[in-house]
């Protein structure tokens, strides 16, 4: 499910998609995707293709957060969570580097 979310993240020219393994390090979920737009319109573009591709699936989602404002969406699918930024709020939040201790994984192409 963690490379469907990159994936349709990528669909929308996402920028600076990670995904994080955090299974041995929390109980919060098992992957975070952590990806970025250039505007807020692009961060609802993103969290609406994830939602979509998911539903697609047969994946319901658990809790969104943030849509409305734009500025960071989180998307809670219980074992993945997925973090849509806007470049300035996801430097603010750096969770890139709070959970660096997590394991990276590669995007197939």
């Amino acid at each position: 499910m963690a490379i469907c979310v990159a994936k349709a993240l990528d669909k929308q020219k996402g920028l600076d998609i990670q995904i994080l393994r955090i299974e041995e390090l929390t109980i919060l979920a098992d992957y975070f995707i952590i990806a970025s737009g250039s505007a807020t319109t692009q961060v609802r573009a993103m969290a609406d293709e994830v939602e979509k591709t998911l539903e697609e699936s047969g994946v319901r989602l658990g809790h969104r957060e943030g849509f409305d404002a734009g500025g960071w969406v989180l998307l809670d699918y219980g074992s993945v969570v997925v973090h849509i930024f806007l470049p300035a709020t996801r430097d603010f939040y750096s969770l890139d580097r709070l959970w660096e201790d997590a394991d990276r994984i590669e995007l197939p192409e």
